[in-house]
């Protein structure tokens, strides 16, 4: 579907979905093809941790007065390839490293939810 009824049928879903309210989206490595940053196993439980706490904290998906505001996304690869799972939260720009299931807690709480990003798990430029 192209032109401009595609861009409509584009924008009533993106209206229907309140996608608009997103205020956080954070996107995990979860199924790296290679396994070089992690294995699969590791990306896909890393996943499914972080897909099951945001909807049991009331997290996931549009902001409402109930809650939510935090858009998740499941990647093949960020790029990284160490040191993984990774993830980045934006709009914040945060990249971590070694997302297990308690590092993601660790981000949920302190970054999702607290506005703090984890600067225990943060990736850097190194320093030259």
């Amino acid at each position: 579907m192209s032109g401009h009824h595609g861009v409509h049928k584009a924008e009533e879903a993106f209206a229907k979905t309140g996608s608009d309210s997103i205020e956080r989206h954070i996107f995990i490595c979860a199924e790296p093809q290679k396994g070089e940053c992690c294995s699969p196993a590791e990306g896909q439980a890393a996943w499914k941790y972080l897909k099951k706490r945001l909807k049991q904290l009331g997290l996931d998906g549009p902001k409402t007065g109930k809650g939510g505001g935090v858009a998740r996304t499941k990647a093949d690869c960020l790029r990284i390839c160490h040191a993984g799972p990774v993830a980045v939260v934006w709009p914040d720009g945060v990249w971590y490293h070694s997302c297990t299931e308690e590092v993601l807690e660790t981000i949920i709480q302190e970054h999702l939810i607290g506005g703090k990003p984890v600067e225990q798990y943060r990736l850097h430029r190194p320093e030259n």
